[in-house]
């Protein structure tokens, strides 16, 4: 989910390349060697301590604190080859290399539990999205699947947009969906409607059914839970699908979500226009009627489903990104190498930025019997 990103495995101290290590090593011979070699009125021996602190950049508290002994070193060295050793100046030179060394690691010793402590985080918010939101096959009947995950909050790797499919008989449903909000706050409503869509999808013949069984799990939760001050502000937008094995066609029922994106053979875009009922959530006293949209759905269509943080992506100037037209590139892609496109495009389009939570799905049919 999301990009790669090089973690660093709890409990482990970094390993800096030896090459690396070479540069704060020859920066004290260097500099021990012209403090020698100036002679006695150009003094060049307190530069020894940006070693260490060049160290911390990319070594633990214990290597960079081998450096400040090294750079400790070099002073005594100089001041042995001078013959002020035993001198005022040489001792305090002695003591604020060493002081400026313990303080350098200690900040690094801080920094790196913090780091710890992030990855651990890190590696609690992913596994949470795991079991919240399950990865979804590769293929379903006829279908190629292929999900993709951005959260905006790069930290928590967590938000508020999900996506969900299920089997049944010779039907495919699907689900994707976008909470109010972003971030943890957003994932409580998340799990409540996956967790009823994985059990209601099973249980309703048509989607309006499915949709207003959905309303009713958001009724009862936000009945239950939902702050006074926040009465009516929480709600979810989403999109059910039905894409039945044996007809080339989807049936749609939008509930305030975007409507898809269909790609076709050479390089073909349609965005179909749905009769959208309001989102869940908005009115669980009486809610809406919802609407089926049949939508053509041939072999080779790809069907790709997404959330606003992609629609509203915008640049460093403030132009949203083109979704349609950079999809439409890559229509002839499968799924997985489709969405991976789309994802390098709209990092590189936004400079990293993403303002909320993207969730893309991409389906496709494969031609058969």
């Amino acid at each position: 989910m999301g990009p790669r990103q090089e973690r660093v495995k709890l409990g482990q101290p970094r390993q800096p390349s030896p090459l690396l290590l070479l540069i704060p090593v020859a920066l004290i011979v260097v500099i021990t060697a012209a403090d020698i070699g100036s002679g006695p009125y150009i003094v060049l021996s307190p530069l020894l301590v940006i070693a260490p602190t060049l160290t911390a950049w990319f070594a633990g508290p214990w290597t960079t604190g081998g450096i400040g002994a090294l750079a400790v070193a070099g002073e005594l060295i100089s001041g042995w080859h001078s013959g002020a050793i035993a001198s005022r100046n040489v001792t305090v030179e002695v003591a604020s290399i060493a002081v400026l060394t313990l303080l350098i690691v200690v900040l690094c010793a801080v920094r790196d539990r913090h780091a710890r402590q992030l990855a651990k985080a890190r590696s609690v918010a992913e596994a949470a999205q795991h079991v919240v939101m399950w990865p979804l096959p590769s293929r379903l009947g006829p279908l190629q699947l292929a999900s993709l995950y951005l959260a905006a909050e790069e930290e928590a790797e967590i938000g508020g947009d999900l996506y969900a499919a299920a089997r049944t008989d010779n039907t495919a449903r699907v689900m994707i969906g976008d909470v109010r909000g972003k971030g943890l706050p957003a994932l409580g409503e998340a799990a409540l409607l996956l967790g009823a869509f994985r059990e209601a999808a099973h249980e309703h013949a048509s989607l309006p059914q499915l949709a207003a069984a959905l309303e009713r799990s958001m009724a009862r939760c936000l009945a239950d839970f939902e702050p006074d001050a926040e009465a009516g502000e929480r709600f979810i937008t989403a999109l059910l699908l039905e894409i039945p094995d044996d007809e080339p066609i989807a049936r749609i029922t939008s509930c305030g979500h975007p409507p898809p994106l269909i790609l076709g053979p050479d390089n073909a875009v349609a965005l179909p226009h749905l009769h959208p009922s309001p989102p869940i959530g908005v009115d669980v006293a009486a809610p809406g009627n919802h609407v089926v949209d049949v939508l053509p759905f041939a072999p080779q269509d790809t069907l790709l489903l997404y959330t606003d943080g992609v629609a509203e992506a915008r640049d460093h100037s403030g132009v949203f990104y083109p979704f349609a037209d950079r999809a439409a590139q890559w229509a002839d892609h499968s799924p997985e190498a489709l969405l991976d496109r789309v994802e390098r495009d709209l990092l590189a389009y936004t400079g990293g930025r993403l303002c909320d939570d993207v969730a893309l799905l991409a389906i496709r049919r494969t031609p058969g019997p």
